[in-house]
Order: structure tokens, then sequence, then C-alpha cells
């Protein structure tokens, strides 16, 4: 049997060779005939060498091939060892590429058709939303609608990223009884490092750079964050200067902002001096203008890098 897994989404293709492989190993429990070769390092012979020794004890192999497309000196006589694979019922052989295959390529063409082949393209919206859930699922953790998705805002379709998020609040609320996570729990522990990136633009607002404010941002941009979600993550900054603003004007104590403004001690301190800086009308005009920005971008009115320039220049 010939399987073939490629796809942009490594994150779930690396997940369906773990299965492939954890299925094997329920069977063959010494794991003795599993093998992966790299195609980029090893010798096409090494591979016709261990497909074609008959194993000592019988039992079928599971062999993977890893990016074998990528490396012509392998593909090439790959395709000339075609028919022989076609004859090779008795062990499994799969071929996985790290990423995105050129479907160009004649050995290609031949997995395509000859093997139960699978492509992992990037999830997108509900998609993204049943794969967090079931993640938390299989910690039993619970994750209240709202966190869900603002979670997969801050994270988009990169599963690596929103993996590693989930294993950071899980480890935070599993010692909980019935542990749930909630809104505060994503904005207070997801993306720390862009969170203060942005805490810099705004600062650069503050201080009317607003040359500087776009450079950081066109930077994010360049490393392939989106326009929804860093208006999102400007949004969560200047909503929380506008929650801790609103409690000095009415003259709250410093140590009683937190609890009343249900924030943790470090976001206020952090957020204390800049909030100096505006005058809560300034917050609530920049707030309207925030909304707008991604009404424009939602209706496509538009385009979305010019709306997030043309809300840093009319701030």
């Amino acid at each position: 049997m010939i399987i073939f897994l490629y796809g942009e989404d490594t994150f779930r293709s690396k997940q369906k060779l773990q299965e492939i492989v954890a299925e094997y190993k329920k069977v063959h429990k010494n794991g003795l005939n599993l093998t992966t070769i790299d195609c980029q390092e090893a010798d096409f012979e090494d591979f016709k060498r261990e497909i074609e020794t008959v194993s000592m004890f019988k039992e079928k192999k599971l062999i993977i091939l890893k990016n074998a497309l990528l490396n012509p000196q392998f593909e090439k006589p790959l395709l000339d060892y075609k028919n022989s694979l076609l004859k090779n019922k008795g062990n499994t052989i799969v071929f996985f590429e790290d990423g995105k295959a050129d479907s160009r390529k004649s050995f290609f063409k031949f997995l395509e058709k000859n093997s139960k082949s699978q492509e992992f393209k990037p999830l997108a919206d509900l998609q993204l939303l049943t794969f967090a859930k079931k993640e938390f699922g299989k910690q039993d953790v619970k994750i209240q609608n709202e966190a869900l998705e603002q979670l997969v805002i801050f994270c988009g379709n990169d599963l690596w990223r929103l993996a590693n998020e989930i294993k950071k609040l899980v480890a935070f609320k599993i010692a909980e009884t019935n542990p749930e996570v909630g809104l505060k729990d994503v904005e207070q522990m997801v993306n720390s490092e862009i969170e203060a990136d942005i805490f810099k633009t705004i600062d650069a607002i503050a201080q009317k750079n607003k040359k500087q404010a776009l450079g950081l941002l066109h930077q994010h941009l360049a490393d392939g964050d989106s326009v929804p979600y860093l208006l999102t993550m400007i949004n969560f900054q200047f909503r929380n200067l506008l929650i801790i603003k609103d409690l000095l004007e009415k003259r709250t104590p410093y140590h009683l902002i937190a609890p009343k403004a249900g924030l943790h001690p470090f976001v206020v301190r952090k957020n204390y001096e800049l909030c100096q800086r505006f005058t809560l009308p300034e917050i609530k005009k920049i707030f309207q203008k925030i909304f707008q920005a991604d009404l424009n971008i939602k209706t496509g009115k538009v385009e979305p890098p010019t709306a997030l320039d043309l809300l840093i220049t009319g701030i």
C-alpha cells in the first residue's frame, strides 16, 4: 500500500503520520521493520535495498520516505522504479512531503493516481474553531465560545502556534475543578511577544511618531501577521487603556484599579504611565476609528493594509 501525505498545514500532516506509525506499532510492537528515510540525505539504493530485503520476522514493513519530491536525484530513480512500487502489496510505503508539493512533477501525478493521498490545506473559520475545541477536549478542559473565537483570531491558521497556546492555557487551568478557559485568560496569556510589539506601536502613537508606528506594523505584515489580527491586538490594548483611564478619571486608588478593571496587576502597571499620554476623549475617539477600520475591511470598502495605514495616520 502507498500513502501520500502533503500540504501547507504541516501540523496536521505530521499528526497523521504519527497516527500511522502508532497504528503500526500496535500490531508490530518491536518496531524493527519501521524505517524512516530522509530523501534529501539518503541514496535511492538505500530505499531499494530496504524494500527488497525480506524481513526475517515475516512482518509487514512500514517505510517512510520524507521529501522525495524535493530531491531530483531521488525522484528520478523512483519514477523508473514505479512498477515495482505498484507490485509491492505486503508493505506500507508512506511518502511524506514537509509542506506543499509540486503538482507539476511526474512523480506527484503518479502518487496522486496510485496512492491513498491526502492534502492538508490550511484550516479556516469554523474548521479552526472545531480543531481548537477538540484539542481542549483532549485535555478535559472547556473553553468559553468567546474565548475560543478570540484565541483563533490571535493565532490564525498557524496550528503549531495555536496548539502551543492551547498547551499554555491548559497548563494554567488544569489544576482547577472543572477547568474552563475564559476570555480574560486568552487575552492575558496569549501572544505576549506580539502584544509587547503592539504596545511599542501604541507608545509611538502616543508620542506622535506615526512613522515609527507604521514601520512597526508593516514589519508585522511582512512577517505574515494579518491585518484583522493586528487590529484585534490594537483594539485589545486601547480597550485596556480605556478601562484604566476611566477609573483614573473617577479617582480610583491605584491599588483598586486591577480588581475593579478585572485586569492582571502587570497589565495595569504596564498601561498606567501610557494612560497619562492620552485624554479619555482621545481614547474613545481612537476606539471609534478602530471600529470604523474594521467595518471598512469587512464591507470591502478599503483594502486591509490601506485601512491599517489610514487608522494610524488618522489618530
